[in-house]
């Protein structure tokens, strides 16, 4: 294959473009293509984007962003707050108990008064308006003959056994236990009374015997 790569065509004596070469005057190689035409298209709608959309979304950017902020801060206020509340209850609590602890002997000594006979007249009133006034506090006694023994609440000094009692029992409360809060400031002092492992079972033989009565 020959090329005439001449510039002077030998018949027109005009000049011309070699095979492969661009006119003078032309348009870019890839003209015609629209690559070109769409980066310039691409460039110019980010340039001209709206100035009010791009506001508006920094501006919900930045209202999320505090929205998440206030509600940390709530909830962190919310949990200082409960804690600063139990704090408070429980030194108020620890407050009323030292106070009643003090007054337990006095009223030991009402309570042996009251067993004797000796809390009449001005004096029990005296007593009464007293137990009234460590009631209203919180301090709450306990402690009764016939209640199940609980090692959490009661101190045992005695113990026997019977065949007339199914478990550990309470049959007598020596001293007067007290709990201020739900927590127990004093156990009750108390006689134990077990079953006896030598009671025999109750004789079933002597038992009455019970018709069998059907439906007609």
């Amino acid at each position: 294959m020959v090329r005439d790569r001449r510039r002077i065509d030998p018949e027109t004596g005009q000049v011309r473009t070699p095979a492969g070469d661009q006119p003078a005057g032309a348009g870019p190689a890839n003209s015609g293509t629209g690559v070109e035409d769409s980066t310039v298209d691409a460039e110019f709608t980010e340039v001209t984007a709206d100035p009010a959309e791009q506001k508006l979304a920094e501006l919900s950017a930045q209202l999320d962003e505090r929205t998440a902020d206030l509600q940390r801060v709530t909830a962190e206020y919310a949990n200082y707050r409960r804690r600063v509340d139990r704090d408070r209850e429980t030194v108020a609590v620890n407050t009323k108990a030292q106070v009643a602890a003090q007054l337990l002997t006095v009223l030991d000594d009402l309570d042996r008064a009251a067993a004797h006979g000796d809390l009449t007249g001005a004096f029990k009133a005296v007593a009464d308006r007293l137990v009234a006034a460590v009631k209203s506090v919180g301090l709450e006694p306990f402690g009764s003959t016939g209640e199940p023994f609980d090692p959490a609440l009661h101190e045992a000094v005695a113990h026997d056994t019977s065949a007339e009692v199914a478990g550990p029992t309470v049959s007598l409360v020596m001293r007067q236990g007290y709990k201020i809060g739900g927590r127990v400031l004093r156990p009750a002092m108390v006689s134990v009374t077990d079953r006896d492992p030598t009671a025999s079972a109750p004789d079933l033989a002597d038992a009455p015997e019970i018709d069998d009565v059907s439906d007609s």
